[in-house]
């Protein structure tokens, strides 16, 4: 496999998995969310990623909210189930339901806490694409793995068979660009391209996607990478530039916390003032329910036109 085994491209939501007040999964809420995201363009969601929260929940809950996902998209955009655990086993018990349910591929990351080598960690997605034969995607999440997937790594891992794309959330942004240009080629890759630098990068050398928590544009998100696709470069540069100018006020330096709480509970936070599904996180992840807070994420959201200004104000 290669990456024109698949046809993934363009922006994919990092699905936050919804959870009622009392803990329980929200799948209500997950299918109300999904159809959100199709009707709005996007090109396709991961599931059971960081933002999912997959490891606050059970084998059987992931394997629910999968086939759930599977059921309620019904193939109109592709799905991609995050399948990460502490062992090459289970990751290919993730996926064997997954992909039973009808997902399009799979994602991973390194084994979380272990902190393996670089040879282990080769070693761990050569038993993986053992195991499971499905596209594969390799996420690299230094924040929540300590292990950095950097460009030399990854051109050995774009080798293994099953390998198809490359999720890159590593801080280090000019890393990514080298690694972009280096495996664009073999795999498709996905990271932030939905900047004027990295527009630059996607324009120059070519690029697949981003894959964003949820989304908070909706169309808008979409449009950047169909206005790319077009050649449209005013448009999909008027949005880079609206992305440069709003992140950095929500999201700490290599978006992997909120300014207001984590990078979930902040993300929950923000859909529900914008009316979008979400439900609450589970913990250990807490809710923001500081007034104060939640009143400087909408005043956030205000000036960038995302919500209409309370009457009064």
């Amino acid at each position: 496999m290669d990456r024109n085994s698949v046809d993934w491209k363009g922006y994919y939501a990092a699905v936050p998995t919804p959870f009622n007040e009392d803990g329980s999964l929200a799948l209500d809420l997950l299918r109300e969310l999904l159809e959100l995201y199709v009707s709005s363009g996007l090109h396709g969601v991961l599931i059971e990623g960081t933002t999912g929260e997959w490891f606050s929940q059970s084998p059987e809950e992931r394997r629910l909210v999968a086939e759930t996902a599977v059921e309620t998209i019904k193939g109109r955009i592709p799905v991609i189930v995050g399948c990460t655990d502490y062992t090459a086993d289970l990751v290919a018990g993730h996926a064997e339901g997954a992909l039973k349910a009808g997902a399009d591929g799979i994602a991973a990351t390194p084994p979380p806490y272990a902190k393996p080598f670089p040879e282990e960690t080769v070693a761990w997605y050569e038993a993986i694409s053992a195991k499971v034969d499905a596209p594969l995607m390799i996420y690299n999440w230094p924040h929540g793995t300590s292990v950095e997937i950097d460009t030399e790594l990854a051109r050995r891992l774009v080798e293994i068979d099953t390998v198809v794309a490359f999720k890159d959330s590593t801080p280090n942004v000019e890393q990514f660009y080298r690694s972009s240009r280096e495996l664009v080629d073999k795999v498709r890759v996905f990271g932030p391209y939905m900047t004027p630098a990295g527009l630059e990068q996607l324009e120059r050398y070519g690029g697949d996607g981003t894959i964003g928590g949820g989304s908070l544009f909706l169309r808008e998100d979409a449009e950047f990478w169909e206005a790319h696709w077009r050649g449209d470069h005013d448009a999909a540069l008027a949005h880079a530039i609206r992305n440069e100018r709003l992140f950095p006020k929500l999201w700490l330096p290599g978006g992997w916390a909120g300014r207001h709480g984590h990078y979930a509970s902040e993300l929950k936070a923000l859909m529900a003032i914008l009316g979008q599904p979400g439900g609450t996180v589970r913990p250990p992840r807490l809710p923001i329910t500081d007034p104060a807070k939640l009143k400087e994420m909408r005043e956030i959201l205000v000036e960038e036109g995302l919500v209409p200004a309370e009457a009064g104000s």
